[in-house]
């Protein structure tokens, strides 16, 4: 059954296309009204969910310390620190899926091509929890939950969709204010995020822009431009545009954070750091402190990365901000095959925000570790109903395989059929998927696809994840001897983790390199035994069979 969309309901104001323009805010356009399927509802329902990773750890696992003697202290103003999340609580039900499938079916109608028809349909049936796909039955209650990225003071509320409708109110009687218009912009652009709905960011662009027209070069607008390029993954651009905002105000919080983001992904750890350590004497507060521990991870130094969050945690006073630092300190220990810490930290992140996705997620991956798979399946299963991005997606996927029960084949299939279609929409919204594609196709999909996407996404930025990728999807492929360079680079910087000496393990065994392909997939067990649903398995195999 395909999509209701916006004219299918009833029961709620409509607003003309004569009566709105293409940034969402009705009665302020100065240029033709946009089509009703490119602009989102005023009256949509509030329904807020959280950033989990999509391959881009940086910017949704990011963290940062300070140099000893530097900052690392608390955020001395309530500005500088990210909004707590609202206590909003959407009612579960039928409002939820209408939501939902109208959210999809508008993003649909940006396609002009019909062949995306069915990912639309596919996507759409994943975000209305419906038991089709997952065989759940009814979709769970809202999980509302704000990004701690969310740039402080753009949303004092902390109600995202609640602040978003404020800001159209203003800007309907006051449509030259630019400032309001920039921060609509960034409003969008977290939005996007946050609900996984890469539709979004073209009315962050439209209100981001119009701030510009109005107010040339002014910083909120400029660090805008900065997040939007960021989160659609044009990482060149977001330090461009970062730098520019920066030469207007350097002690712009969400300029200063972007910029470090953007210097990760491009790959420039060193130059990453001292971004960093320059935020955190502009500006500290907990965005600086969790990039400033990413850095530090990436680059081996996990002991100092968890001093410098567990610092962060201890300065943490919002549920926003608590959530989300502890949701990282689970990631790291994570990372680190600390399964008993991770559940931990991810419970006190959930105490402090019982809707933090990043922590749901997390928290179940710790659990199918653990050997509790029953209770991370039933987690992700919540997780992807609500906010279907490739991580939870796979993962779910992989369970379902190594349950292995009737009928979980085919619940895997789905799953990963929802990856392509999360892929094509963020594409025809102007976001590089490359990396997503690759990490995905390479085990579950098109493999020859996989390699157009790494090495696509390897000529833009040279990172450890980007090396990765790219060495998984030459071995998939046949290429093991070229595949081990790129192995190796991905982890050359110390960065710890057990999927990559997995996939370094498999590629050096392939090239003769027993004694060294012995040692990576032995590392990697060692480092976290459960790292993967299927990866450790075939990890354990491989090892064996290479004595």
């Amino acid at each position: 059954m395909s999509p209701r969309t916006n004219d299918d309901e009833t029961g709620e104001r409509r607003v003309s296309s004569a009566e709105r323009d293409e940034t969402g805010v009705p009665g302020t356009s100065d240029t033709p009204a946009a089509a009703p399927g490119d602009v989102m509802s005023e009256t949509e329902p509030a329904e807020k969910s959280a950033d989990s990773g999509t391959g881009e750890h940086a910017l949704t696992h990011s963290a940062d310390h300070a140099p000893s003697g530097s900052g690392l202290r608390a955020a001395s103003h309530p500005e500088e620190r990210a909004p707590s999340p609202s206590d909003h609580r959407a009612p579960c039900g039928s409002d939820d899926r209408v939501a939902a499938v109208r959210r999809v079916g508008t993003a649909g109608r940006r396609w002009r091509a019909g062949r995306l028809a069915g990912s639309v349909v596919l996507l759409a049936i994943a975000l209305t929890g419906g038991a089709v796909a997952l065989g759940t039955g009814p979709a769970p209650a809202a999980v509302p939950a704000v990004s701690s990225a969310v740039d402080p003071g753009v949303l004092g509320g902390g109600n995202l969709d609640a602040s978003i409708a404020a800001l159209q109110t203003h800007l309907r009687s006051q449509p030259k204010d630019s400032g309001s218009w920039a921060t609509l912009g960034l409003a969008y652009v977290e939005q996007a995020r946050t609900k996984g709905d890469p539709s979004r960011y073209q009315q962050a662009e439209k209100a981001l822009r119009r701030s510009l027209s109005l107010a040339p070069d002014n910083d909120q607008a400029l660090a805008g431009r900065a997040a939007l390029a960021a989160a659609r993954h044009d990482f060149t651009g977001a330090l461009a545009y970062a730098e520019q905002a920066l030469r207007q105000n350097p002690y712009s919080e969400r300029a200063l954070s972007s910029r470090i983001d953007a210097l990760v992904e491009l790959g420039r750890y060193a130059e990453a750091s001292k971004a960093a350590e320059t935020a955190d004497a502009r500006k500290p507060g907990v965005p600086v402190f969790t990039r400033y521990a990413y850095v530090r991870e990436l680059r081996g130094d996990g002991t100092t990365a968890r001093r410098v969050l567990e610092q962060a945690l201890s300065v943490a006073t919002s549920p926003g901000d608590t959530a989300y630092v502890a949701a990282q300190l689970g990631q790291l220990a994570w990372n680190q095959g600390d399964h008993k810490s991770a559940l931990t930290y991810y419970a006190r992140a959930l105490a402090a925000d019982d809707g933090y996705l990043p922590a749901l997620e997390g928290r179940a991956r710790a659990q199918a570790a653990s050997g509790d798979r029953a209770a991370a399946i039933k987690g992700l299963e919540a997780v992807v109903s609500r906010y279907p991005l490739p991580g939870p997606l796979v993962e779910l996927g992989e369970l379902y395989e190594a349950r292995g029960a009737a009928g979980d084949r085919a619940r895997a299939r789905r799953q990963y059929a929802l990856v392509d279609a999360w892929i094509a929409l963020a594409r025809a919204n102007g976001v590089n998927a490359d990396l997503d594609t690759a990490l995905a196709a390479a085990d579950h999909g098109d493999r020859a696809a996989a390699l157009r996407a790494a090495r696509a996404e390897w000529t833009r930025r040279h990172t450890v994840h980007t090396a990765d990728a790219l060495a998984w999807a030459l071995h998939v492929n046949g290429r093991d001897a070229e595949a081990l360079s790129y192995a190796r680079r991905a982890t050359a910087t110390g960065y710890r983790s057990a999927a990559f000496l997995y996939h370094r393990g498999v590629i050096e065994l392939a090239t003769g390199h027993r004694t060294a392909g012995r040692a990576s997939l032995a590392a990697a067990l060692e480092l976290n035994p459960g790292f993967s649903p299927l990866g450790a398995v075939q990890a354990r195999k491989a090892l064996g069979g290479a004595k």
